[in-house]
């Protein structure tokens, strides 16, 4: 349990401070910095499959066209979540990523009740009241939706559905996201080679550095996170996950000096109340199944 919460919160750490490696190739454009974020993840991991000699799930999916097609789904909203985040991080719109990730919790509730038939509590659906409450809000004083926070929150909502009834593990369905993905992105790296100064190899070492280190800064988090929810429950999770888009917040207004109104602060607000109604109402029915239990 112990290691289980050092593991997750370290996860969603990096991703807090994730931003901050956006700034070291904020030349490349998004696309091209999403290419060689699948390029590299998938030379890690596969030298982690190699290194443990996990390959038996490979010959397997050949008789499961559903289980490919599944991934390839999931593999298309992971690239959509990633190249979104990119963009709204080069573009200054890291306060609205990390809105996103803030309703994510609340998107899964949503997803659940409408795909998976479970029934949300009265709490629950009180806390979509207010979130929705706060995305209206963020709507009319900005006179658009809020549509990089929507982007976010219902492809990282989708694929986490996706991932919860997935048959393959967290490396391998990790490694079979990449190798889907790893085609187009092979074929972009080859096209874009040399290009121009801000195409790979770029005349600056450290850049090219950068951009090969978007492999193991992808890869590390995710692997972390997996390994950190095997060790620990639902509930204590669910609390954790707040870290990535806190730090991600904080970021943006004191190191990006993005904007930030007292009129966006309120949408925000409510938002952050039907958080915490959401984690309160989490935590108080664990508690109560650990007494029912003992």
């Amino acid at each position: 349990m112990q290691s289980g919460i050092v593991y997750a919160a370290l996860a969603y750490v990096l991703w807090g401070v994730f931003p901050l490696y956006f700034t070291r190739v904020a030349e490349i454009a998004a696309i091209e910095v999403l290419v060689h974020r699948i390029v590299w993840s998938l030379v890690l991991l596969l030298v982690l499959l190699a290194a443990q000699r996990r390959w038996a799930w490979l010959g397997a999916l050949v008789r499961q066209p559903k289980v490919l097609a599944a991934f390839a789904v999931s593999a298309l909203l992971l690239s959509t979540n990633w190249l979104t985040y990119i963009w709204s991080v080069q573009n200054g719109h890291l306060i609205d990523a990390s809105l996103g990730y803030f309703i994510t919790p609340l998107v899964n509730v949503l997803l659940g009740y409408t795909v998976l038939h479970e029934r949300p509590r009265q709490a629950q659906w009180f806390a979509l009241a207010l979130a929705a409450a706060g995305v209206l809000w963020l709507t009319l004083q900005g006179g658009r939706l809020p549509w990089i926070a929507l982007v976010l929150a219902l492809s990282f909502g989708a694929y986490g559905l996706l991932r919860k009834v997935a048959v393959l593990g967290a490396l391998e369905g990790l490694a079979l996201e990449t190798l889907l993905l790893a085609p187009p992105a092979l074929i972009a790296l080859v096209a874009w080679w040399g290009r121009g100064p801000t195409s790979f190899p770029t005349p600056d070492l450290a850049t090219n550095l950068w951009l090969l280190a978007a492999g193991p800064f992808t890869a590390i988090p995710l692997l972390l996170f997996a390994a950190g929810a095997r060790r620990v429950s639902m509930t204590t999770l669910g609390l954790l996950q707040y870290i990535g888009p806190s730090i991600a917040f904080m970021l943006g207004i004191w190191v990006f000096h993005e904007p930030f109104s007292a009129t966006r602060l309120a949408g925000f607000g409510l938002i952050w109340a039907a958080l915490v109604l959401y984690s309160a109402d989490g935590w108080r029915v664990a508690r109560r199944q650990v007494a029912a239990a003992a």
